[in-house]
């Protein structure tokens, strides 16, 4: 019990940063393409506050939930904007719900190099299975196994964020993105059926049940393009 509530604690600071970067960036984005509401709002933050404040379910009790019973973590917040704005410009919204998910990339990158300049100094090595928690294995015990499981979810955590917001379901960032494909007359009309409150619930219902069939192929492709040549499925 110790170590899992440990292992759930990482698990979870790990997604309050996680989750308030990919928000941040959103608001950030925002405002710097001409939308401050998310500024004036107080949400192009790095402090996690907020975020937290503003959707206590989608990052304290969904995450938690997700963990107990899947070992993983999954959550949201939201950051508001202008909707009269992102009719206007709606290429700019779109790079703006981009933002997002380019922030949980990065922080997958970021993961990634830790863990091979960790296996250039002979600290990290490739484990012989992997899994959420064990994308690299330190080489010895003490504080290295600490950081190994600290960067493995930095890793897993960001990856299971992007697959998840890249979705294509209102209100997940992947529809905003779609944006981006589509001429005036259809965006008109889907931007009306995303206005729609149940489409959101109808959404996130599908996302939930359809990612769970997309992370274990996205953390295969992750882990051999991390390992070239490893061979992991």
């Amino acid at each position: 019990m110790p170590v899992e509530f440990g292992l759930g604690l990482v698990w979870y600071a790990v997604f309050v940063i996680s989750t308030t970067f990919h928000e941040a960036a959103h608001g950030f984005a925002a405002l710097k393409l001409g939308d401050p509401t998310a500024h004036h709002a107080g949400l192009a933050t790095l402090d996690p506050v907020p975020h937290i404040q503003r959707s206590p379910i989608g990052m304290v009790a969904v995450p938690i939930v997700s963990f107990l019973f899947g070992g993983w973590m999954i959550g949201w917040a939201s950051t508001p904007y202008d909707p009269y704005w992102a009719q206007a410009n709606r290429r700019k919204a779109a790079w703006t719900a981009l933002a997002g998910p380019g922030a949980n990339l990065a922080l997958i990158l970021l993961a990634a190099a830790l863990i091979r300049v960790g296996m250039a100094l002979g600290l990290f090595a490739a484990p012989l299975e992997s899994t959420w928690t064990q994308v690299t294995v330190a080489k010895s015990p003490g504080m290295v196994t600490s950081a190994a499981v600290v960067v493995s979810v930095l890793f897993s955590l960001n990856l299971i964020l992007l697959v998840f917001n890249l979705l294509p379901l209102p209100p997940l960032d992947g529809s905003e993105i779609l944006m981006l494909f589509l001429d005036d007359r259809t965006a008109d009309r889907y931007r009306q059926f995303m206005a729609q409150p149940a489409a959101n619930m109808v959404g996130l219902v599908i996302a939930w049940n359809v990612i769970g069939g997309l992370l274990g192929p996205a953390h295969g492709l992750a882990l051999n393009l991390l390992y070239p040549g490893a061979g992991y499925h």
